[in-house]
Formats: C-alpha cells, sequence, structure tokens
C-alpha cells in the first residue's frame, strides 16, 4: 500500500539549488527554462530555505507593458538576493519515513513541498505531484480492476 512506502521511493532526487546569496536572477532563469515550482536553497548541503514559483512572482509583479517597468524589474532582481524572499520555517522529513508521514504534514501545514534530509543535508523533494503520479501509476492488486 502506497501509504507506508518509504518517502524515497517517490521523491526527486536530481534537484536544482540555489545559494541564500545568489541573486534572484539566477531564480527567474531557473524557473523560465524549468516547470517545476520549488527551488531548494542550501548552503553547504544544508537546506535554510525553499523559494516557489508563487512567491518569485509576486515579488517580480508579473508582466507589465512598460518598458520602464520592466527595466525596473530587472533592477529589483538584480538587487535582491533570494534570503529576502525565501521561505524559512520547513517541514522536513527523512528518506525513511513513510508517505503518510508527509501526507500529514501537507495536510496540516498547507505545505507544496517537503525537502527530504538526512544527516543534515538535503537528498530530496517530496510533492502532492510525486505521490499523486506514484498513485496512477499503480496497479491494482485484482486484475480484473484495472481500466481498459
Amino acid at each position: 500500500m502506497l501509504a507506508f512506502e518509504p518517502i524515497s521511493k517517490f521523491m526527486t532526487t536530481h534537484l536544482i539549488t540555489v545559494n541564500p546569496e545568489d541573486s534572484l536572477t539566477v531564480v527567474k532563469d531557473i524557473f523560465d527554462q524549468h516547470k517545476f515550482h520549488h527551488i531548494p536553497v542550501v548552503r553547504y548541503k544544508e537546506i535554510v530555505g525553499m523559494i516557489s514559483r508563487s512567491d518569485f512572482e509576486h515579488f517580480y509583479g508579473g508582466a507589465s507593458n512598460s518598458a520602464d517597468d520592466q527595466q525596473l524589474n530587472e533592477i529589483r532582481l538584480k538587487r535582491t538576493v533570494v534570503q529576502d524572499i525565501m521561505t524559512k520555517g520547513l517541514g522536513k522529513v527523512e528518506p525513511d519515513d513513510r508517505i503518510n508521514v508527509a501526507l500529514e504534514i501537507f495536510c496540516m501545514n498547507y505545505f507544496h513541498a517537503l525537502p527530504v534530509v538526512e544527516n543534515g543535508e538535503l537528498v530530496g523533494i517530496l510533492t502532492p505531484y510525486d505521490i499523486m503520479k506514484a498513485l496512477l501509476d499503480q496497479k491494482p492488486s485484482a486484475p480484473h480492476l484495472a481500466y481498459e
């Protein structure tokens, strides 16, 4: 049953991370190039925060028609660093924790991503999308229940 499987089976391990001192231009480039919604913020392999696409877009202010506004936004991105807008109070899980532990954290705290930490180092990230994908890939225990 999925709820009692270890988180390590479903977490994403190939992560793109940023440093707290990186400018938001780095974050913009990452979000422009990838579809994911959360970037872990690490200092020497230790998770110190998370920056979400919605946090970034809220700061950035969205698209503007004015060239002056776009230029001002670019200056703001260069002058602002990740630690200024990252979320710091994170829930964390370990690779051996069960999926049901992550589900409880997601439901109780409205988190959309959980850093997976082992011996103080970031080793992965788990999102509700990872769990939903695992549910969709699950095969029924009785073959007659399978979709045709």
